[in-house]
């Protein structure tokens, strides 16, 4: 990449290794070292290193609007709604999330009747929503994950691991083999955002 290069948050950048130091607007993770912020690259070379940052042009803030996939953390569930914080508006990272909801009837497409929250969500899940409304002050956004592509794509089982997709409506453990229930989606590449793990 050359110094002019403008990047969006993100992106990987290069490797993270004794030559490459992540500065300003980046940060490191799995090895590489990626944007973390809309702007400019830039390649700052010292003596032995090279450090690797990204210049803000003007942070732009982003909004969700109505249509936007976006991805969401659980904080709370009831048996007629959740809410969440969106943390990324397609594939950008938000540096303040969002309030949102989904509520019992925006879960599924089909068989709404037989929606049921806990089934579905649990708090701390990474979901993939779309949102359908602005909603009010109190709930924040109005969220779907009506379709195939949308819902749970990271969750945590009560053992603390990373559970893996076994059905639509299923996720198992891989250290004790139990089954959770959730409203798994379907992930279309680029449909999730390149956000942090630590969300």
């Amino acid at each position: 990449m050359t110094i002019s290069d403008i990047v969006v948050p993100g992106v990987r950048l290069c490797e993270s290794d004794d030559k490459h130091i992540a500065g300003s607007g980046t940060y490191s993770q799995h090895g590489y070292i990626y944007s973390s912020a809309l702007g400019e690259l830039q390649l700052i070379h010292n003596s032995n290193t090279v450090t690797v940052q990204v210049e803000g042009g003007g942070q732009k803030t982003i909004v969700p609007s109505t249509g936007d996939v976006v991805t969401i953390k659980i904080l709370s569930v009831n048996p007629r709604f959740a809410k969440a914080h969106i943390m990324c508006v397609r594939d950008v990272v938000l540096s303040e999330p969002f309030r949102g909801q989904i509520r019992k009837e925006d879960v599924r497409a089909t068989e709404k009747d037989k929606v049921e929250m806990y089934k579905s969500y649990r708090p701390g899940d990474i979901v993939l929503g779309r949102v359908i409304s602005l909603g009010d002050a109190g709930a924040g956004y109005l969220l779907t994950t009506g379709e195939n592509e949308l819902g749970v794509v990271i969750a945590r089982s009560e053992a603390g691991a990373s559970m893996v997709p076994v059905s639509w409506t299923e996720m198992q453990c891989p250290q004790t083999f139990v089954k959770e229930n959730r409203k798994v989606a379907k992930v279309i590449p680029g449909h999730l955002a390149a956000c942090p793990e630590n969300l």
